[in-house]
């Protein structure tokens, strides 16, 4: 193998800062009119005009505006300086040919010509993409997979019988649809991300093209189930012809002016790692790309199901998250106090204080961090930072120690004890008193406030109707909802309430027995 010693001459010498300002046109005040003067300046481009004068410019502005209604013409837009800045930035070169100079006047003031450079092309494409962009693009292409065996096939071939042409053409194929798949997966599955997580589907758009979502998942995963082996062996068979002339091969007759024969080698070697981590791993136990992608197509089909089922719980029960979001709101509007707003906060997203203090220690050995705070030694803190939130200026000098009222502490911790025992001993009574049902039971407050807090976390994992039993336990006792065909009845000292279609069961856990 020969080295042809091809340099690259510096071309990917451009720092990052400069790259991030040939995006500046799109923040620019002007932006419409800068991304306008662009889009003159690449349909002149697509015919072969390269460099463009001022004039040239505005004539193909005014081309466009009759293609075009919100297009500017070129006497409605400051050419020069929009020139100018998209130079400055790095998106157009400027350079002065005399030689279209029509008159001396002309030749004496130069005559400025402007083209795109690489980089600036590059990223005006780049926001033409994101412009034209719609969520009807994102699809899955399951005829892909033939193309790839095919293609498998006869780069192994090709490789065996030392045709380096075919071995060239193959391979860039495979590259190019295995970056295909991987891109429109990605995008495909971006959208389905962004459809599951809204806060409230359109429910027409989704019902009348749910049918064809998931007729598309599926077919997609059963084509892929269906080639995933046969990649497999085809990509095996392409590792046995051999890979270290395959890639050799490839970039002896690569024609890449501005990349020397090692780049090339380490290009191509990179891409055939690339294909052999999509189709055919080292080991079973790393799982291959295909397996990913027909993991993520199943989780897919789930989620679209889920949200059809969703939809249709919301429908026939009349109740869906806006509805109770605006319910809530309603709620947060209507109360009296401040105080009881706060309270329903508490209660609706069921947020409390800390369940402990923790702070680094300097001998982290000495202090769990398990530990409750209770049961711990005082860990020293500076006066000034407990007041102020602010450390010491002085970093060998330690503040004044923070006094400590332990009596309190002390009287706090039983207090709390003390309540957690009374809590205790009421849910046990609670779940004796219970054992038969509820008919004859009259909960006082604190028992009935427990008995909302099971109901609530029971009923919080569940999606839809409750359909099966479901369970909470806390202090000591297990609560058990199952569906039923007569309601619930419970009832306490602040009054009777009833459940629709459930049945209550209490009793002690298994810990507790």
């Amino acid at each position: 193998m020969t080295d042809p010693q091809i340099h690259t001459f510096g071309l990917d010498a451009v720092g990052l800062d400069d790259r991030m300002r040939l995006f500046s046109f799109i923040t620019a005040d002007q932006r419409h009119d800068y991304l306008w003067v662009l889009r003159a300046i690449d349909m002149a481009r697509a015919n072969y005009q390269v460099v463009l004068s001022t004039e040239a410019v505005a004539r193909a502005l005014d081309a466009l505006a009759e293609r075009d209604g919100g297009c500017p013409r070129g006497d409605e837009v400051e050419l020069a300086a929009r020139l100018d800045s998209l130079d400055e930035w790095g998106v157009l070169d400027r350079t002065q040919d005399a030689a279209r100079a029509a008159t001396l006047a002309e030749y004496r003031r130069r005559h400025s010509v402007y083209q795109f450079t690489e980089a600036g092309h590059r990223a005006f494409t780049a926001v033409e993409s994101v412009l034209g962009a719609t969520m009807e693009e994102a699809s899955l292409s399951r005829t892909v997979f033939q193309d790839l065996l095919e293609d498998l096939g006869q780069l192994a071939e090709a490789n065996r019988g030392g045709d380096g042409d075919t071995v060239l053409r193959r391979f860039g194929r495979i590259d190019r649809s295995l970056n295909d798949v991987a891109e429109r997966a990605a995008r495909f599955y971006t959208m389905l991300g962004d459809l599951t997580r809204t806060t409230e589907v359109d429910t027409a758009i989704f019902q009348a093209h749910k049918d064809a979502l998931i007729t598309h998942l599926r077919d997609f995963h059963n084509e892929l189930q269906r080639y995933s082996p046969l990649l497999f062996e085809a990509a095996s068979a392409v590792e046995e012809s051999g890979v270290e002339r395959l890639v050799e091969t490839a970039a002896e007759l690569d024609d890449r002016p501005f990349a020397t024969f090692a780049d090339r080698l380490a290009d191509w070697r990179r891409r055939w790692e690339g294909v052999k981590a999509w189709l055919a791993p080292p080991s079973v136990d790393l799982g291959s790309e295909v397996d990913r992608l027909s993991h993520a197509t199943f989780n897919a089909i789930s989620d679209i199901t889920g949200m059809v089922r969703q939809l249709a719980d919301a429908r026939r029960g009349g109740v869906s998250r806006e509805s109770q979001l605006r319910h809530l709101a309603g709620w947060f509007v209507n109360t009296p106090s401040l105080e009881a707003a706060h309270a329903l906060f508490d209660v609706a997203f069921d947020l409390s204080g800390p369940l402990h203090v923790n702070r680094p220690y300097e001998e982290p050995e000495i202090h769990s961090t398990a530990a409750s705070w209770w049961k711990t030694e005082a860990v020293e803190l500076s006066k000034t930072l407990v007041e102020s939130g602010r450390s010491t200026g002085n970093r060998d000098t330690r503040g004044a120690k923070v006094k400590r009222d332990d009596a309190n502490r002390r009287r706090l911790q039983e207090h709390q004890m003390e309540t957690v025992r009374r809590e205790r001993e009421s849910a046990l009574a609670m779940a004796d008193e219970a054992r038969a049902g509820f008919e004859a039971t009259v909960l006082d407050e604190g028992q009935l406030q427990l008995l909302l807090s099971l109901i609530d976390k029971a009923v919080a994992e569940r999606r839809g109707p409750l359909r099966h039993t479901v369970s909470a336990t806390a202090n000591g006792i297990r609560l058990s909802l199952s569906p039923s065909e007569v309601d619930a009845v419970v009832a306490s000292k602040a009054g009777t309430m009833r459940i629709a279609g459930v049945s209550l069961s209490v009793e002690r856990s298994e810990a507790t027995r």
